[in-house]
Parts: structure tokens; sequence; C-alpha cells
């Protein structure tokens, strides 16, 4: 599918924009799953300012998304009508403050800002080193992992609303719950402020090499995955409920549960999205018969079938 080409027209209206516009751009190479169809507009601003002043030159009626790793995203083999917005190299920046503080941009990876932290001998970040994705990311579902979670260390979070407003949420104002904040679809996080503790470097060193080895050792993370793809039911395993409903291993064309870890679907090289979601939703089927707890998408699935 080809959708009109809307850059020449955003350009002109947007002089002084200084981030890039790309018309039809495929999204495979954004998802860790490796398939979708095409964005209509994918725009990668310089910056924040570029990003305010983009929205606020931007038609509200013009569907927008943002990516960031794209580690627990699918996009439909119809591809994006509007704009995917990625967070690149402007969003990336990550700094250690006083007071056992580190400040990461949206598009930072969450391994990347563990490790910061750990160097600089600052302790109850290290569970970032299992959350597959960005900071944007765990802001707006308050990714967690071993034991951890967003909502634990965040002090603020700074974004972009949809008419270009910046804006400042505390951890109080964010209304974490489990793999949700309440913060407006529409805010854009752009940076994040984290607070630990004081701790011995090498020891969180250690801490975060153990999540390594445990999630090698039990997850698939070398394949075309997006993370986990349902939520845990209230004091219920997604993973359990699926094993005991026969799913483990169930495949739909070159889509599967994974054998390792069955609350896990991998693209072996040619599912179509289609192929992925098709298969989850028959995984949601069986564990309904099962079981009867309806199961949760904890991946996030847009765009045109």
């Amino acid at each position: 599918m080809m959708f009109p080409d809307l850059t020449g027209e955003l350009r002109a209206e947007m002089p002084d924009l200084r981030g890039k516009l790309e018309a039809n751009a495929p999204t495979a190479p954004l998802s860790w799953f490796r398939t979708g169809g095409p964005a209509q507009v994918l725009f990668t601003p310089a910056d924040e300012g570029d990003l305010a002043y983009f929205l606020v030159h931007l038609d509200r009626q013009v569907p927008v998304i943002v990516v960031g790793l794209g580690s627990n995203l699918l996009i439909r083999d119809g591809g994006w009508k509007g704009v995917v917005i990625r967070l690149g190299k402007g969003f990336a920046d990550i700094a250690v403050e006083a007071n056992n503080r580190v400040r990461a941009g949206a598009g930072a990876p969450d391994v990347k800002v563990a490790r910061v932290a750990a160097e600089a001998g600052i302790a109850g970040l290290s569970f970032l080193r299992g959350i597959p994705g960005t900071i944007g990311g765990a802001l707006r579902m308050n990714g967690g992992a071993y034991g951890g979670e967003t909502k634990d260390v965040l002090v603020e979070a700074r974004g972009v609303t949809r008419a270009g407003e910046k804006v400042v949420y505390t951890n109080a104002q964010m209304g974490f719950t489990y793999r949700h904040s309440s913060v407006p679809d529409d805010v854009i996080f752009t940076e994040a402020l984290f607070e630990g503790r004081p701790g011995d470097p090498s020891e969180i060193l250690a801490e975060m090499n153990s999540i390594t080895e445990a999630r090698s050792s039990t997850q698939p993370v070398n394949t075309r995955t997006g993370g986990s793809t349902f939520k845990n039911p209230p004091d219920r395993k997604a993973w359990e409920l699926i094993d005991a409903a026969g799913c483990r291993g169930m495949r739909v064309g070159e889509a599967q549960v994974s054998e390792m870890h069955c609350n896990f679907l991998i693209n072996h090289g040619s599912a179509s999205a289609a192929d992925i979601e098709g298969l989850g939703e028959k995984v949601r089927q069986r564990v309904r018969e099962a079981s009867g707890v309806e199961l949760e998408w904890e991946i996030k699935r847009v765009g045109l079938s």
C-alpha cells in the first residue's frame, strides 16, 4: 500500500523544521518483529523544540504515534495512515546529577540508563536492564522487570502535548498502575528524571549481569519477538495460563508461540503482522476456553489491517 505523499505540504507549512521527514517509509525496520506496512510520514525530530514546533503546525486530525526501539510494537500490514514519530539521537542523552539522580532522554535505551547509573554507583535502576525498550516506553507503560518498576524511581517526566505545549509530570501525576500510566495518550514523553540510592558499582553491575543471564536462559532474546505479549492477570502468570491451555509452540505460518517462554511470540522470518496478531488471538481464545481468563495484550498493535 502507498499513501498520498504529505511531506512536501508539511515542509511548506513548517519552513523552520529541522528534523527528517520521509514519505511511505517502511516500518518493519522499526519493530523488533521486523514486519508491518509503511508509515505515511515518518518524522525524526531533531530535539524537543523541533518536536513541539512540528506538533504546533500539524493538523490535529492527522493521527500520530511514537516509536522508540519498537520492542513491544506490532504495526499491521496496511501500515499507518498519518505520522509516525521516531525519537532518535536528539532524545538519547543520559546524564548523572547530584543526589543519586539520572536524567535521560525518552529515546535512550533502558539498558544504557541502567549501565550509566551502575557505573556512577547509583543503585535501584538495575531492573531497567531487563526491559528491552526506551525510557519513553517505560514511562508510558510503567515498565518493570525483576522486582522493579518505573514508578519506584521516577521523580518527574517531561513531555510535549499534541498542541505543542511542553509539560512536566511528577511521579504522583503520572497515575501509574500495572503496565499503565494515566497521562493522556497524546502526550509525547521527551525526558525523565530518576532517583536511586547510593550503591557499590561492582555490586550493581553484578546484579545487572544476573538479570542478563536470567533473560538469556528463560526468554527468546535473540529472535524476532516483541517481548511479553500479554499482561499478567491479577495474581496469575500469563505464561502459565498459556502453557496450561496447550499453546506452547503453536504456529500460524511463520509466527510461533515460543517454546522457551510461551508469553513470547516469534517471527521466524516471513510472518506477516496478521499472522502474529492472529496467533495471539488464538492464544487468547484457548486461554479463555481453558481457564475463563481474558488475557489482555501488552504489545501495542496499531495501523491498518
